[in-house]
């Protein structure tokens, strides 16, 4: 296992890794939409907090030498299904087809004040 780090996205909240080469896998994280310089949430409303999230997952796989083109499974967590349409149509301007197999999972609550929160599996 080798872990992955970059400064482009923002540092982990608690004892865990930004993401972890197992192999030919990355593991990202779950990455919500902080601003790695300020720390700060980005985004006034669920679409801009999107693609700020997907942009620190692109950071990190590219710190792995990999892409979201390479993401073969995301899992997205949402705090209000309500978002779940303009959630869907940022990730679709990020994705590409063939699209990552994917999970959409409504929580309570994250662990810290934001809508949305996205983890991947891509190839290395």
């Amino acid at each position: 296992m080798e872990e992955i780090t970059t400064d482009e996205a923002p540092e982990s909240i608690g004892p865990f890794s930004q993401a972890i080469r197992d192999g030919n896998r990355i593991y990202v994280s779950g990455q919500g939409p902080i601003d790695p310089e300020s720390g700060n949430i980005v985004g006034d409303d669920i679409g801009e907090e999107t693609a700020r999230t997907l942009e620190n997952v692109g950071a990190i796989l590219d710190a792995a030498g990999s892409s979201l083109d390479d993401i073969v499974k995301a899992t997205v967590f949402v705090q209000d299904m309500d978002d779940y349409d303009a959630i869907n149509e940022v990730y679709g301007e990020y994705m590409g087809e063939p699209y990552p197999a994917r999970s959409a999972v409504q929580v309570k609550d994250l662990p810290i004040d934001i809508g949305v929160e996205i983890e991947v599996i891509a190839t290395a």
